[in-house]
């Protein structure tokens, strides 16, 4: 449960294409979610309700300038909620020009387990300064777990061929953290909150002491103009958890 709640605040992401670069985002007027968005996710273990995960954006000043703002809770939910109780936050700003992170929060809670940091990023001097651990270089375009989720939304599928590649460049737990994922084509499914045309993600992962195979983790993107997650699925050595879409409003289309 603790490695998918952070997947399913965010269902990861950020630049694609064959050879792709980390590009800016498409501006505020542009980008295809707006101040107001809520969406609750329900994380499934099995056949088991384990846990939902509730976010939301909103517009708010740093540093003096605009900035979103989007926060992300994700919690164990009955029976999960009595072996193992969760309570984690991630949460951030963002320029909604480049859509570039400004700081990120992370408040995790997971049964005896602490975790508080906030990250400061500052682009211009290619640095990123951690409450935790200090100063850190990084290199240009650099995304966080919570900005990575809106800018994925941004990226014109329309252009992919089956198997390209989506190249992330992300900054997680004090560490660079590259995470790059597959174009599948595009998928109907059905959920609990419809049935909806998808676009199909499927990110590389590491077989061994989490995952079976490289492609047991995969992500559904709504095929259409919001361009919203509606559904991850991650195939574990342990057993099956799905993250689903079950509420949403404020959308921009």
């Amino acid at each position: 449960m603790r490695f998918i709640l952070p997947l399913a605040s965010i269902l990861l992401f950020c630049t694609f294409g064959s050879g792709a670069q980390n590009l800016p985002g498409p501006g505020l007027e542009k980008n295809n979610f707006m101040p107001g968005e809520k969406m609750v996710f329900q994380v499934y273990y099995g056949p088991l309700n384990a846990g939902r995960v509730d976010a939301f954006l909103k517009l708010d000043t740093i540093r003096g300038r605009q900035a979103y703002y989007a926060e992300a809770v994700a919690r164990s939910t009955g029976l999960a909620n009595k072996l193992y109780k969760i309570r984690d936050m991630y949460a951030g700003y963002f320029d909604p020009e480049t859509l570039l992170p400004i700081k990120s929060i992370r408040d995790i809670r997971e049964g005896n387990y602490r975790k508080f940091n906030i990250v400061e990023y500052y682009h211009d001097s290619l640095k990123a300064v951690s409450s935790e651990s200090g100063d850190h270089e990084i290199p240009g375009n650099i995304r966080d777990m919570v900005s990575v989720f809106y800018y994925v939304r941004t990226i014109n599928y329309d252009t992919m061929k089956y198997d390209d590649i989506v190249y992330i460049n992300t900054f997680f737990d004090d560490e660079l953290f590259p995470f790059d994922m597959r174009f599948r084509g595009r998928e109907t499914i059905k959920t609990r909150g419809g049935t909806f045309n998808c676009i199909k993600l499927v990110p590389f992962v590491e077989p061994g002491r989490i995952f079976r195979k490289e492609d047991d983790m995969i992500i559904w993107l709504s095929d259409d103009g919001n361009c919203i997650p509606i559904r991850g699925r991650f195939d574990l050595i342990v057993g099956s958890i799905k993250c689903d879409l079950i509420e949403w409003e404020g959308l921009k289309y």
